[in-house]
């Protein structure tokens, strides 16, 4: 079992706030090192991937001919303003790339080219020194204290402290070793102690952290579903208002408003969806970027949006929801066995058993012992969950209740119904019982007594999952404790449903049970055996201290190997899609206020009875579509931050998201319009030539 770090609720609240601060500053410096970038995105084959910023350079560039051909001051001012909307759009999503441009610049010095130790012909063969960009799949190496590893590897011999600060941040090292669900390492972290064996499992240029620099620069940011279809909308919108526009030029001439190209370009401009189609992709990015300052990797926008759309969350009891350092507490003996009895049938069933619940048996006995001549280890596994020993005429398990069970009736024996009473108590209570059972000398098997672990619930779990309860997210615990014990647990801290006695292949069949009712499915694992559930899921985010299969199978990488950080994920992509619905309702709000500003002020002349819709009372046609311009680019401007640190968040039903929604960002969208270009058309009526 691997071991995750535990984080009190202080200390989440506490992260989450540092991560909020820093990703809610907007520096000079970063804005400075984007302008070059967001200058290069001008390239029109760059902006056909954003049909509404195509059409607004095109526009821009109509209109400067416009002015060199015909100069006047609102020509210029139109067309220096219609280049700003471009180069703002530009620079938003130039802007949330740049984020990633640090860390991407400390991961690049992991990749210097290093000297390997390749072992020839396999783990036993002999040493020759090789670059490290020289390594392939399935090579082997070795690797001591004071060495980096030279790529992406499973430790296959040995046990060793790997200082991954670079990588994940964390500053303590973490142990690798061969075998279990702690093998995995990554090239360029540093051996700090004894010596392992690694097999290769990625060639040169696609390695872990290879994906890690392309993800958090955006090399690899691939459109969502939703950004398609969002985008096809933009795009049809955008259609629409260039026939329209194109239609007014003659509808305006037959009724005596003649409107010129540069006004009508203008118009063209002010009403399609720039605000939105110029924040797209910076929304996207940012939610990657989020999640990457929480230590957390997503392998595609489609995973961050799939967290937001998530149903059910399933949960490890352990490490998420307890405390996950289960001890030893006791050790129950069944009537007719001695006590000693039962504590050296615990120890020896024991010796194999790597689990910090196993090595918290030996601490509680206080005593080791020797396993018998010949002895052969039966470690512990998920599937089985038992571990023990087996030797000629002695034959030693302890586990679960059920699967114990199993094993002494498969050897003759019977478990005496005292053993269901003390599991019970031990469940009923909260703990874990472990049962005991041996066989000697060919007898039949039988029960010594029952193990009880203790673990503790997290203090502040109830109340995150009631508000996952509140946006509409069931949770279930699977653990693989007995029902009884699942129960007591899944009762204190407030779980909706539980899975006892789970087995890889119990959750890997809830997750299709409930992706067959219309449900996307989260969970984390970290172990090769967790791997086809965490392909199944829908999100599915793997422990960095996990397996390479598990990393593989999942869609996103928690570095910190946090399980509770699920939660977050899930928040941060209902973020996501909350901030992307609210921009694009504030910006559809904004169209419908800039209506009012500038189509009454073009053909109030021809058709007086538009007047009633001049509720703005703009100075003249001429300053009401050069204001209307000018808000237009700056309100791109004043959205970044918002779209960089995402719209503020607070768990409630969508029903209650969507009122709240439509009154701040569309009420407010049609509001804030008006407000600016009134203001603007107090200082542009200033200009001369207006």
């Amino acid at each position: 079992m691997t071991q995750t770090p535990v984080r009190t609720p202080e200390d989440h609240a506490e992260h989450h706030s540092h991560v909020e601060a820093a990703a809610s500053v907007l520096t000079a410096k970063q804005v400075a090192e984007a302008v070059p970038v967001a200058l290069r995105k001008l390239d029109p084959r760059q902006l056909v991937a954003t049909p509404v910023m195509l059409v607004v350079e095109i526009g821009a560039a109509a209109t400067t001919v416009m002015s060199v051909l015909d100069p006047s001051a609102m020509g210029w001012l139109v067309t220096l303003w219609l280049w700003l909307t471009v180069v703002f759009g530009a620079l938003a999503e130039s802007v949330a790339e740049g984020r990633g441009k640090a860390q991407a610049a400390s991961l690049r010095a992991l990749q210097t080219e290093t000297t390997a130790r390749r072992l020839r012909g396999g783990a036993d063969g002999a040493e020759e020194l090789v670059v490290s960009t020289d390594l392939r799949v399935g090579d082997v190496v070795v690797v001591e204290a004071g060495e980096r590893i030279p790529g992406d590897g499973d430790v296959v011999d040995g046990v060793a402290s790997v200082d991954e600060s670079a990588v994940t941040g964390e500053s303590a090292p973490v142990i690798r070793e061969s075998g279990g669900d702690r093998s995995a390492v990554t090239g360029g972290t540093l051996v700090l102690s004894d010596r392992i064996v690694v097999r290769i499992t990625s060639d040169p240029g696609h390695s872990f952290v290879d994906r890690m620099i392309a993800l958090v620069e955006g090399s690899e940011r691939q459109r969502t579903p939703n950004e398609i279809a969002l985008n096809v909308l933009l795009s049809s919108l955008t259609v629409i208002f260039v026939a329209v526009c194109g239609s007014l030029y003659y509808l305006a001439d037959y009724s005596g408003a003649h409107q010129s190209w540069l006004v009508l370009t203008a118009l063209l401009v002010c009403l399609i969806p720039t605000t939105i189609g110029a924040l797209l992709s910076a929304i996207g990015i940012a939610g990657m970027d989020r999640l990457v300052r929480r230590n957390v990797l997503a392998m595609s926008g489609r995973a961050v949006e799939a967290a937001g759309d998530v149903d059910v969350l399933l949960l490890d009891k352990t490490g998420t929801i307890t405390y996950g350092n289960r001890q030893a507490y006791e050790i129950v003996p069944v009537v007719g066995v001695t006590v000693t009895g039962a504590e050296n049938a615990a120890v020896l069933a024991s010796l194999s058993d790597q689990t910090p619940e196993g090595r918290s048996i030996l601490t509680l006995v206080g005593r080791s012992m020797d396993g018998p001549a010949e002895a052969t280890m039966v470690m512990f596994s998920a599937t089985t969950r038992m571990s023990g020993l087996d030797s000629p005429g002695l034959n030693v398990r302890k586990g679960a209740a059920s699967a114990v069970a199993v094993w002494v009736k498969e050897n003759g024996g019977q478990v005496p119904a005292e053993t269901d009473e003390i599991v019970g108590e031990i469940a009923e209570s909260g703990g874990t019982p472990l049962v005991i059972a041996e066989r000697r000398d060919g007898d039949p098997a039988r029960v010594l007594g029952v193990v009880h672990l203790k673990d503790v619930v997290k203090d502040g779990i109830r109340e995150r999952f009631d508000e996952l309860r509140a946006m509409g997210i069931k949770t279930v615990m699977i653990t693989g404790d007995n029902a009884a014990t699942a129960a007591a647990i899944a009762k204190e801290a407030g779980v909706d449903d539980f899975l006892a006695e789970a087995t890889p292949e119990d959750k890997l069949a809830l997750i299709r049970k409930e992706q067959r009712g219309g449900r996307m499915v989260a969970m984390c694992g970290d172990g090769t055996n967790d791997a086809p559930a965490l392909a199944q899921a829908d999100v599915g985010v793997a422990m960095n201290t996990g397996t390479t299969a598990a990393k593989e199978a999942g869609n996103m990488v928690d570095l910190d190997s946090d399980p509770t950080k699920l939660i977050d994920v899930v928040e941060i992509g209902k973020q996501l899609l909350i901030t992307r619905g609210a921009l694009t309702t504030f910006s559809v709000a904004n169209d419908v206020a800039k209506y009012f500003a500038i189509l009454p002020a073009m053909f109030v002349g021809a058709f007086p009875a538009l007047d009633v819709l001049n509720i703005m009372r703009l100075s003249s046609p001429e300053s009401a579509i050069v204001s209307a311009v000018v808000f237009n680019a700056l309100i791109i401007i004043a959205l970044i931050p918002l779209a960089l640190r995402g719209v503020s968040y607070r768990p409630s039903s969508a029903s209650a998201l969507l009122r709240r929604n439509l009154l701040l960002y569309g009420v407010g969208g049609l509001i804030a319009p008006f407000l600016g270009i009134k203001l603007l058309d107090l200082v542009v009526s200033l200009i001369p030539g207006l």
